[in-house]
């Protein structure tokens, strides 16, 4: 029987390549949010497409439309939650004393 030595996995190897990948890279926050935001309208236009599609009777998959409905749900709680949390960070650094 023989016994396989272990090896540990620290990480570290990739690290100093993703620092380097991450500062060539830089977006600013605005695009990124702009970017998501638009991610989030193509989900709730396609939600909408995929309803009426059903209602008009083009498909019968209900299953299709549901999922469809609740990324388009997902994506704006998320959005909403996103929306909240940068509204009191704004606050939070306004009430700070100089």
């Amino acid at each position: 029987m023989e016994i396989n030595p272990i090896k540990f996995q620290t990480g570290f190897e990739n690290f100093a390549i993703e620092k380097e990948n991450k500062n060539t890279k830089t977006q600013a926050f605005s695009d990124l949010f702009r970017e998501k935001l638009n991610q989030v309208n193509e989900l709730q236009k396609d939600s909408q497409a995929v309803t009426a599609s059903f209602a008009v009777g083009e498909t019968d998959n209900i299953h299709d439309v549901m999922i469809a409905a609740e990324k388009a749900k997902v994506a704006i709680n998320l959005t909403t939650a996103v929306q909240t949390k940068v509204i009191d960070a704004y606050n939070e650094i306004m009430r700070l004393q100089v």
